[in-house]
This record gives C-alpha cells, sequence and structure tokens, in this order.
C-alpha cells in the first residue's frame, strides 16, 4: 500500500468542505461539523503520536492509564442525549468497563492467545472498537429508556423498547456486511495485503464481539437505571407510584 503524504491527506477536506455547502445553502450552521471534523483530525494525529510511543515501550500501566481515558470519555459520551439529567454516568461507566473487559478477555485470551495482554497493538485496537459501539449502544439505550418512560411507559415496556433501539445498529450491521459493504477493519486488512480469507476471520471475531458487547452493554445499563428507579418510586407517595403519574414525576439522583 502507497504511504498517504500530508499534502495528499488535504484532499479529504473536500468532502466536509461539501457538507459544509449543503448546510450552508439551506441555512443552517456548518460549524457543528467544522469543529467535529477539526477535533477529529486534531484527536487522530494526538493519538498517533502516543501510539507509536506506546508500541515502542509496552507497559501494563501506560496500557491501563489509556483503556482508562478511554472509558472515561466513552461513558461521558455515551449519556450525551441524557446528560441533563442526573444518574446516568456512574451506570454508564460500569456498564462499559464490565461488558468490554469480558469480551476483551475472551478475544485475547480464547480467540487470540495472547502471550501479553497488555501489548498496545493488539488490546487498544481492539479494545477502542469495542468501547465504540457499546457507547452507542449505551446512548441509544439511556436515551430511548428516559423518553418511554416520560412517555407513561411502564419500566419493563421501557427497557424492552429501549433496548431493541439500542440493537438496530448491530443487527443491521450483521444483516448487511458482505452484501452492503466491507467492514473497516476487514478492508484495511485487504488493502494492506492479508488473504481476504484471514480477513474474513477477524471481522466475524470482532463483529461477534461488538455485538456481545453492545448486547450486554445496554442491557447491564438498562439493568443499573431500571433498579434506581424502582428505588426512586418505592420512595413516593402511592399516588405517584400509579400508570400515568410515574413518567413525569420520578428523576434519576
Amino acid at each position: 500500500m502507497p504511504a498517504i503524504s500530508w499534502l495528499s491527506l488535504a484532499w479529504c477536506a473536500l468532502p466536509v468542505v461539501i457538507v459544509c455547502g449543503i448546510f450552508f445553502s439551506w441555512q443552517g450552521k456548518p460549524s457543528e461539523i467544522l469543529l467535529a471534523s477539526a477535533r477529529m483530525a486534531l484527536q487522530l494525529i494526538g493519538v498517533g503520536y502516543v501510539l507509536v510511543a506506546l508500541f515502542g515501550n509496552p507497559s501494563v500501566w501506560l496500557t491501563l492509564t489509556v483503556l482508562l481515558v478511554m472509558i472515561s470519555a466513552a461513558a461521558w459520551i455515551s449519556i450525551r442525549p441524557v446528560n441533563h439529567h442526573k444518574g446516568f454516568l456512574a451506570p454508564a461507566f460500569i456498564a462499559l468497563g464490565v461488558s468490554v473487559a469480558l469480551h476483551l478477555l475472551i478475544t485475547l485470551k480464547l480467540v487470540l492467545a495472547v502471550d501479553v495482554w497488555y501489548e498496545p497493538r493488539v488490546i487498544i485496537p481492539l479494545a477502542g472498537m469495542y468501547f465504540a459501539n457499546t457507547m452507542n449502544a449505551i446512548s441509544l439505550a439511556a436515551e430511548r429508556y428516559h423518553a418511554e418512560l416520560h412517555q407513561n411507559k411502564d419500566e419493563q415496556s421501557a427497557r424492552l423498547s429501549a433496548f431493541h433501539a439500542a440493537m438496530i445498529p448491530q443487527v443491521n450491521g450483521l444483516l448487511a456486511v458482505g452484501l452492503v459493504a466491507l467492514p473497516g477493519m476487514m478492508t484495511g486488512q485487504i488493502l494492506s495485503g492479508v488473504s481476504p480469507l484471514i480477513a474474513v476471520r477477524y471481522q466475524i471475531m470482532i463483529m461477534t464481539m461488538i455485538l456481545g458487547a453492545s448486547g450486554m452493554g445496554a442491557a447491564l445499563m438498562l439493568w443499573l437505571l431500571g433498579r434506581r428507579y424502582r428505588k426512586t418510586c418505592v420512595a413516593l407517595p402511592y399516588e405517584q407510584r400509579q400508570p400515568g403519574n410515574h413518567g413525569h414525576s420520578v428523576e434519576f439522583e
């Protein structure tokens, strides 16, 4: 694969300009796109230099520090749709930590059988994919759960609707892979010269682990929110616990 020069990379600004032009022509504000794109570029360039340093000097403490930063950022981003309410950050952090840790363990020890689990070249890219997808599932679950409760749905129905919503991207991805698109990791491996059959095995591993981490993360998040919701309901007067009242009277503390 040819190396991409910084000058050639500048052409990647063209899609950003196109999208910003659409916003501008429709009297929208392209500032969010510009800010997000600039932040993406700076973050990736910064993490590129960090990874070069990590790969050259593997350390369990440095790897754990990077993972802590990743999970903290993922937890904070995952509650963006409901961050005007209290009580979502801790469940998101726990759900991310438990679900991603379990699936990293399965990946590293059972599937790949690596000798050094904290090898940055292996664990950080995998953790990044697992955190990102689980983060999205948790975000969708939290937003839908909160919306369903505020539409006076009972907690069990709200939980089920939220879980269904959280799993839509994962199910769509499983159905579309190979027919609609080749996933990013598989495409990257093929472009770098890896046999498509080897790339397929890695992609199956990634997609099943992402499915499991996302599903477990969303379910754990909803379980934690449900526990808190039920405790809050018990503390309310009887008349406020009746159907039609709970959706607007209960807040997470």
